[in-house]
């Protein structure tokens, strides 16, 4: 018998769905199946409320089944649905951009600590997200920093279009520009604040991650043969990046902490105690120079 048909009513086709969704052990049963329903049919959470028992439809359920499918082949809902919400800001997502995650919040959090601990959030700051994928840390931190401006880099030309897109629809593109260069290779004069969230996991765990991570492009995941390739770029080119009082904030690996600090601590910065996300796994680290 087929999950769907024409004849099911919303409210039946999310619970068919939840179901299916929970004997594959998904994570989010109910959740997904709302997103799902609501992408397919073009209706918000009120929608999904009021035509609860209006039927699928055959096109209705055409949509629905395709999404279905890619979702139980552990496609994650947000590259289904191409949007994901970071910080409180919806994202559109493409082929070449990571999915943010919650952990990913971390070093927002981290950073704007450290901006704290120096004076107002209203003074004026220059950024560089150095990778920055979707735009996600960029637009978080704009958001919470009125006369920032900042500067997202990314080697991705696909990945800076969805992050100029983002910048320009939250309405940040007065104070975002993108460049392609490989973390801030290409990048001149000093910065208050850098972040990055680069790739970090060892190319061999690659195909041990979980199917929905393994969604992600090769290039945001692979951090080289021991996961800290990326990590020795940015500790290279960081003395250039940051003014004498700027922070930098990168994020973390799992147990990478330590080898990661040593590597900041050769190229003349220290790092401050790491934050750690909501699981209290070390996530982010922020770094400072040495003081002369």
């Amino acid at each position: 018998m087929p999950l769907l048909s024409r004849n099911m009513t919303v409210a039946q086709a999310r619970r068919a769905l939840a179901d299916a969704f929970r004997q594959a052990a998904l994570d989010s049963p109910e959740l997904d199946a709302r997103l799902l329903v609501g992408h397919a049919l073009g209706l918000d959470n009120t929608a999904l409320t009021i035509d609860s028992g209006r039927d699928l439809g055959e096109d209705g359920a055409h949509a629905l089944a395709t999404l279905v499918a890619r979702r139980l082949g552990r496609e994650p809902v947000a590259r289904i649905l191409g949007i994901k919400e970071f910080w409180g800001l919806p994202l559109r997502l493409n082929e070449a951009t990571l999915v943010p995650r919650p952990e990913t919040e971390t070093v927002v959090e981290a950073a704007l600590a450290a901006i704290d601990g120096d004076g107002p959030r209203t003074r004026a700051f220059r950024i560089a997200d150095i990778g920055t994928g979707s735009g996600a840390l960029l637009v978080a931190l704009l958001s919470e920093l009125p006369n920032a401006i900042g500067i997202g880099t990314d080697v991705s030309r696909d990945a800076l279009a969805a992050a100029r897109d983002n910048a320009s629809r939250l309405g940040f593109s007065s104070r975002a520009v993108f460049a392609a260069c490989d973390f801030g290779a290409a990048l001149a004069g000093s910065f208050d604040l850098v972040v990055s969230n680069p790739p970090y996991i060892a190319s061999a765990e690659i195909a041990l991650l979980p199917p929905e991570v393994r969604h992600d492009p090769r290039r945001a995941l692979d951090g080289g043969a021991d996961g800290l390739g990326c990590y020795r770029a940015i500790a290279g080119q960081a003395p250039k990046l940051l003014k004498p009082t700027g922070h930098l904030v990168v994020e973390l690996g799992i147990g990478q902490e330590s080898p990661v600090a040593a590597l900041f601590r050769s190229a003349g910065l220290v790092s401050a105690p790491v934050h750690p996300d909501l699981s209290g796994i070390p996530r982010a680290l922020p770094v400072r120079m040495l003081p002369q």
